[in-house]
């Protein structure tokens, strides 16, 4: 199976239609955490709707238009990341991540979010990777910033959710910027 380590004990692997099980206890020890502040979670109010979910990410992947992986510590998913929009022919990509209260705190978002934008940016040679947050939610912007993003604005009231309108911030980062942050880690790494 397809895996990229993050640290000793955790890794990265693509989430697949198969695991929708496990992908949906998953949720349920996340849901407190991140209904709070995308619709992500209430999208897989049961088995179905994480099978669904999963599917949906399937077709986005066969399409080239998006990607959804897990983050397993020691065996158990804790939390993910995806590409909810990955566009080759307009050079841009959105990251998006989640994560249970198990995986947070040791940097594996951080670290899964730095492979995709590797894929996206180097690999891939998209142009323009891209962060979407409410700004309230400071553990998601905090890593947007640790990576290196840059907070390019708030849209203000730029979207329903749970009854009220709600702002949200814009991070980015070009593919000359990323190539050079990750040029100098690896002068600082010999």
């Amino acid at each position: 199976m397809f895996a990229l380590p993050l640290t000793d004990d955790a890794e990265l692997r693509p989430l697949e239609v198969w695991q929708a099980e496990e992908f949906f206890a998953h949720i349920e020890r996340a849901r407190e955490q991140v209904d709070r502040w995308i619709g992500f979670a209430a999208a897989c109010a049961d088995l179905s709707g994480a099978r669904a979910m999963l599917q949906r990410y399937a077709d986005k992947q066969a399409a080239d238009a998006g990607r959804i992986f897990g983050i397993w510590d020691r065996g158990t998913l804790v939390g993910g990341c995806m590409f909810p929009k990955f566009g080759a022919e307009t050079g841009t990509c959105e990251i998006g991540v989640w994560t249970e209260p198990a995986g947070q705190g040791r940097g594996l978002v951080a670290a899964a979010v730095r492979l995709l934008l590797d894929h996206a940016l180097i690999e891939r040679g998209l142009v323009r990777a891209e962060w979407r947050c409410d700004p309230r939610n400071e553990r998601s912007w905090a890593v947007a910033k640790r990576v290196g993003m840059t907070l390019e604005g708030t849209l203000r009231s730029a979207y329903p959710y749970n009854g009220d309108r709600q702002d949200m911030q814009i991070w980015g980062i070009l593919q000359d910027e990323w190539a050079a942050i990750r040029q100098a880690e690896a002068g600082t790494a010999s």
